[in-house]
């Protein structure tokens, strides 16, 4: 019988070491190209602010934390030192100019402390 109770505890904790690992606990990424932990990792293991974590269906996609509302701030300049200028946010879009061209950044919220930001490729 002690067998089998150390048999069912080993399973149950190498099956929940399995599952925190896997990050499954997260919602689900609007990307497939990556998993939740590569996701997780790339911006740990970065110095920067917001990290981008695909290239997918003709859009870019970043990710940020959302440390005291400061997500959008490095969203913003992230763009624009590429040159962009700031117009204005509706929603969850944020609209740049640059020369005659528009610029939309799309935001979405990953869990409480992350952002995923959209941006098609130009």
């Amino acid at each position: 019988m002690k067998k089998w109770l150390l048999l069912v505890g080993v399973v149950i904790i190498v099956i929940s070491i399995v599952a925190f690992n896997s990050k499954f606990y997260y919602p689900s990424l609007p990307v497939n190209s990556v998993s939740k932990r590569e996701v997780l990792e790339s911006l740990n293991d970065s110095s920067k602010e917001i990290v981008k974590i695909a290239e997918e269906n003709g859009y870019d996609w970043f990710i940020t934390r959302n440390e005291q509302g400061k997500a959008y701030e490095n969203l913003k300049r992230m763009v624009s030192e590429k040159g962009w200028q700031f117009k204005n946010q509706e929603g969850s879009g944020f609209f740049f100019e640059k020369d005659d061209k528009k610029l939309i950044a799309t935001t979405e919220m990953w869990t409480g402390n992350y952002v995923i930001v959209q941006i098609r490729k130009n």
